[in-house]
């Protein structure tokens, strides 16, 4: 006779995928919260390379964007892997999704603040303003802060600091107006040349754009935890427009 307390032969077959399918996801998130920290890393290292006129450390900063480009490659490939192979549903799958787009963020996070290191470059030699120089310290700041607090909303699945981000960002767009106002003034008053007027204004939007993505983390640290999508609000209401224009037709 068998005895029917012992599992069957598919039964401990799946109990080992589903052992080695956690396994995976765990380290896919270890990786993904490393990524995240290494990306947070680059935040204060271009933006003293950009204030300090030293351009020493800008090919190391190049060199680290190589090694998070190539840990994005291998988290985004090993999640589609697990995707295919594992066929997760609901709360499973909606994690490796977020893992994809979070990957895409973070990767190009970094690949803004080389674009502020080139533009330091760029800009070698030229004076900034004490102004300028202080809106530039307080950007990298707030960026650096919503990034963090955007890993951190993700490493401890928190949906309320992931949707208090959007606000948070708040403070880094008016930063970025006051960037470009400075800059104005700066340039009619000769203090900084054209060229440089258009670096600076290129490296408040990077800065502003990081916080854009650091909120876009949030939005999907969110769908990850309950399935909310920040276009279902704008979905809902070409629905509604689209009920009132049939009721009127």
């Amino acid at each position: 006779m068998t005895d029917e307390t012992q599992p069957s032969p598919p039964a401990e077959k799946q109990g080992e995928h589903r052992i080695k399918y956690h396994r995976e996801v765990a380290l896919l998130r270890s990786d993904l919260i490393r990524l995240g920290a290494m990306v947070i890393e680059t935040i204060p290292q271009g933006t003293e390379i950009l204030l300090s006129g030293s351009l020493t450390g800008a090919q190391a900063l190049v060199d680290k964007d190589d090694e998070i480009d190539s840990l994005s490659i291998s988290v985004e490939e090993r999640t589609y892997s697990l995707m295919a192979r594992q066929a997760p549903i609901a709360g499973e799958l909606r994690h490796l999704i977020a893992v994809t787009k979070l990957t895409a963020e973070l990767e190009r996070s970094a690949d803004l603040m080389v674009n502020i290191t080139k533009a330091a470059r760029r800009m070698y030699g030229d004076d900034l303003t004490p102004q300028i120089r202080g809106l530039v310290k307080q950007m990298s700041d707030e960026a650096h802060k919503l990034m963090r607090l955007a890993i951190d909303a993700y490493a401890d699945e928190d949906e309320s600091l992931a949707a208090a981000l959007d606000d948070i960002d708040d403070e880094l767009d008016q930063l970025n107006r006051d960037m470009i106002e400075a800059i104005f003034a700066a340039a009619a008053s000769g203090a900084v040349q054209l060229q440089g007027a258009v670096q600076l204004a290129l490296i408040a939007r990077y800065y502003e754009r990081i916080g854009d993505h650091a909120v876009n983390i949030g939005d999907r640290v969110r769908y990850m935890i309950s399935g909310w999508l920040p276009e279902e609000a704008g979905a809902i209401r070409a629905q509604k427009r689209m009920q009132i224009a049939e009721d009127e037709a």
